[in-house]
């Protein structure tokens, strides 16, 4: 019995009463024997009778406990059994072995007890799964959101005790949904080449253009629920939800093609570019990232929609190619700038991409080049060289005065001051440099790149011109040395290894070429470039050529006019020869767009994309995490060449069922 209960007025202290009382007695009885009889016979009854009261008092006390013991187990049965949530009781091979009534109620008409738990809750199995495959183990305690007959439960599992807690959480769920669904989305629309597409046109011929492309728009905004505000007469406002930019995903953006099929008959059809932002709590910073998607579109050439949501950035349209501008204002904004931090700074460093081609080559030495009209040091960083620029260095190291200004990046990074001006050529992303750490300790930067604007980008720039129309990045540098100084002369070797840049990125003025590009191919050619000499250093290699004819002999058709090739598995090529071999596919009949999948030398799997412009590789390749132009492009990645030919089918599946691979 507990101590609390001997302690009671009838426990020991009743005992030691009953004691001095027997102890009086002899005493009394010492005095008179018939008294002392008298009251032992008195202790005695009174002792019996406390005894059999205590015995009573015990076992009623056992009683009421038993008692109330059965009666709190019946309520707490029906209590647990009735609660507002669920309670389950899992075996160690994750079957039922005890539910309440709540469970019961979510799966009528079925006996719980010894169902497998994977049968009830796959997604509850998958997680401890995982959970336990993890390094750290299953944690204490689960927490999980689960769906059955589209009502939603909040598990808590209990790994230890095998026990899970589920509580209905619907009408949250529900209300985060909408919450989620209703937060604010800020757009930005843009006519991105009316001066283009209404070339020739008088007053009122441009305005009925612009109204019948507006009510086009409003109509589109209309049947989305988006609320449109013209700024100007090329730019429109876009107020929307979460709901309609999702509806707007999932139709690709189908008005940028209607539009453009609008305006089919002009000379120049009318594009749209389309920036929107979502996931910022701030209107300021959705304004802000709104106008940077818009910059986005714009800086890969146009007719397209950039979609900033959170950290993921998706791009739909881009069927088209980008529109040559008609004036040449922003090549002398450029250049006078361009000269201006040039005069500024105490030395320049010129940088391309790693493995440098002959673009990377010819727009390095023209931007030094206009470093030496101005009497400014400047260095070109050279690092791993391209077996296709080998014949043209060659040349180049036969002039000491133009070949001892190329270092190495570790040379480069020791003349690297804080006045000094980094410029990046031919490549817009930090990462693929041929040393990113120039362009992390670099104060001040600019780039000059003709590649479609990528999500990576050099955003603390102080001057960008990065211009998608361009062939190369040779003809914006030759666009810049014509305005950067009054007397520009060139040597002929300068002006050769400039035009050679143009050729090559043009695949001999077959692709990516405007009128800009032969102005720029005219200046060259005036001052002395060496079209022989391009030819010479062009050449192909006789065994590079049977190389590329291997590779193009297991090349198949698929989709009707895509030709893709996978090379031999352990068959190491160099990403040049994946390049061109992805060139001489679209000499093919029939070929509109080619695939070449084959191990580089560094173990990596490269692919080359290449397309005569009705389809665009560069958003193929940067679904794989590469990049490029709409005609040219190229990823690589760690996987094996069966995986890379599967993930780019996919990709190829994905983009046919969706909006189609052709214009």
């Amino acid at each position: 019995m507990p101590k609390f209960l001997q302690k009671r007025w009838h426990g020991y202290y009743t005992v030691w009463a009953f004691a001095l009382v027997l102890l009086l007695v002899i005493f009394i009885s010492a005095y008179n024997t018939w008294l002392g009889l008298i009251g032992l016979f008195l202790s005695l009854a009174s002792g019996y009778g406390m005894l059999k009261a205590e015995m009573k008092a015990r076992r009623d006390l056992v009683e009421y406990i038993g008692d109330l013991s059965f009666r709190i187990r019946r309520v707490e049965g029906e209590a647990v059994s009735s609660l507002p949530f669920g309670i389950i009781l899992y075996s160690e091979d994750k079957t039922v072995e005890w539910s309440n009534q709540f469970v019961g109620g979510m799966f009528p008409h079925r006996n719980l007890v010894g169902m497998p738990l994977a049968e009830l809750f796959p997604e509850l199995v998958d997680t401890l799964r995982e959970k336990k495959e993890s390094k750290e183990g299953l944690p204490k305690e689960v927490r999980l959101e689960l769906s059955h007959d589209e009502e939603y439960y909040g598990a808590t599992v209990i790994p230890d005790e095998r026990l899970i807690y589920l509580d209905e959480i619907t009408e949250l769920v529900n209300l985060r949904q909408t919450y989620e669904e209703e937060r604010l989305a800020i757009g930005i629309m843009m006519m991105d080449n009316v001066d283009e597409a209404s070339q020739g046109m008088d007053d009122q011929q441009r305005t009925a253009l612009l109204a019948r492309v507006s009510s086009q728009v409003t109509d589109w905004a209309r049947e989305f629920n988006v609320y449109l505000r013209r700024l100007s007469s090329e730019r429109f406002l876009m107020m929307l939800n979460k709901r309609s930019l999702d509806a707007l995903e999932n139709s690709r953006f189908v008005i940028l093609d209607e539009v453009r099929e609008m305006t089919a008959d002009l000379k120049v059809p009318l594009t749209l570019s389309v920036g929107l932002a979502f996931g910022a709590d701030d209107v300021t910073e959705l304004g802000q990232l709104a106008q940077s998607s818009l910059d986005m579109a714009l800086g890969r050439g146009g007719d397209q929609a950039a979609v900033k949501a959170g950290q993921r950035l998706s791009f739909y349209g881009g069927k088209s190619n980008a529109v040559e501008k008609r004036t040449r204002v922003r090549a002398r904004v450029i250049s006078h700038a361009l000269r201006d931090l040039m005069q500024e700074s105490d030395r320049v460093i010129i940088m391309g991409h790693k493995l440098p081609d002959m673009d990377v080559i010819g727009a390095s030495i023209g931007v030094l080049k206009a470093a030496q009209l101005y009497n400014v040091e400047a260095h070109i960083v050279l690092e791993g060289l391209n077996p296709a620029v080998q014949r043209i260095m060659n040349e180049v190291r036969k002039e000491e005065k133009l070949s001892g200004r190329f270092i190495s990046p570790e040379q480069a990074l020791q003349l690297l001051t804080p006045h000094s001006l980094l410029v990046v050529v031919d490549t817009h992303k930090a990462s693929m440099t041929m040393e990113p750490r120039l362009v992390k300790q670099a104060s001040r930067v600019v780039v000059i790149d003709h590649h479609r604007r990528g999500e990576e980008f050099i955003n603390d720039a102080v001057l960008v011109y990065l211009e998608p129309y361009a062939s190369s990045a040779c003809e914006l540098v030759t666009e810049v040395l014509q305005y950067i100084h009054e007397r520009v002369s060139l040597t002929p070797l300068e002006a050769t290894v400039l035009l050679a840049g143009i050729t090559v990125d043009t695949k001999h003025y077959s692709l990516h070429t405007g009128s800009r590009t032969f102005e720029a191919a005219g200046f060259l050619r005036r001052h002395g470039a060496d079209t022989a000499l391009i030819q010479r250093v062009l050449k192909e290699d006789l065994t590079e050529f049977i190389a590329k004819a291997e590779i193009i002999k297991h090349a198949r058709m698929v989709y009707g006019h895509i030709a893709l090739a996978v090379t031999h598995s352990g068959q190491q090529i160099s990403q040049l020869l994946i390049a061109q071999a992805a060139d001489m596919l679209l000499n093919m009949t029939d070929v509109q767009a080619s695939f070449v999948i084959s191990e580089r030398t560094d173990g990596r799997i490269g692919i080359s994309a290449r397309s005569m412009g009705r389809m665009n590789v560069q958003m193929v390749m940067e679904r794989l995490g590469g990049g490029g132009h709409l005609t040219n492009a190229a990823v690589q990645l760690d996987t094996t060449l069966e995986q890379a030919e599967v993930q780019l089918m996919d990709v190829l599946a994905d983009i046919e069922a969706k909006e189609g691979l052709f214009e």
